[in-house]
C-alpha cells in the first residue's frame, strides 16, 4: 500500500469514527471548502460548501443518538498523484433495521485531491441499495 493510501485510509477512518461518535469539528476537517456531497438525505440534487455540508450532520446526529449505528465495513482506496477515489460499506442503522436487514450496508464512495501535501475529501456520495 503506498503511503498516499495509507493517509487516505486513516483520513476516511478518522471521519468515519467521528461520525459514530458524533464529533462535528472532526467529521468537517479535511474537507474542502467547494465540497459537493450527494447524500441518502434530501436535498437529492446534492449540497455544495463546507457550509451546507456542516447543516446536514446535526438531524443525522440526532437519529443516530437514538441508538443506530455507522461502523466502517470494508474500505478500499486508488490513490493518485494529486487526485483520488476511495470506496466504502458501512453498517448504517438501528439495531432493528439492521436485525430485519443484517447485510444492508450504506455505500459511499470520496473523491479526494491532494493540496500543499494535504489529501481533503471534495466529494463524497452516500446511497443506500433500493429493493
Amino acid at each position: 500500500m503506498s503511503d498516499d493510501e495509507t493517509q487516505i485510509r486513516t483520513l476516511i477512518t478518522r471521519w468515519a469514527d467521528a461520525v459514530h461518535r458524533g464529533d462535528l469539528d472532526t467529521v468537517l476537517d479535511r474537507h474542502a471548502e467547494d465540497l459537493v456531497m450527494y447524500n441518502v438525505a434530501e436535498p437529492y440534487e446534492g449540497i455544495r460548501g463546507l457550509a451546507a455540508y456542516r447543516a446536514t450532520w446535526p438531524p443525522f446526529f440526532s437519529w443516530q443518538a437514538q441508538g443506530a449505528r455507522f461502523d466502517l465495513d470494508t474500505l478500499d482506496v486508488t490513490a493518485g498523484h494529486d487526485v483520488a477515489y476511495a470506496h466504502a460499506l458501512l453498517r448504517c442503522g438501528t439495531p432493528e433495521e439492521l436485525a430485519e436487514c443484517p447485510g444492508l450496508r450504506l455505500r459511499i464512495t470520496f473523491g479526494l485531491r491532494k493540496r500543499h501535501g494535504r489529501w481533503l475529501i471534495a466529494h463524497e456520495h452516500h446511497s443506500f441499495p433500493h429493493d
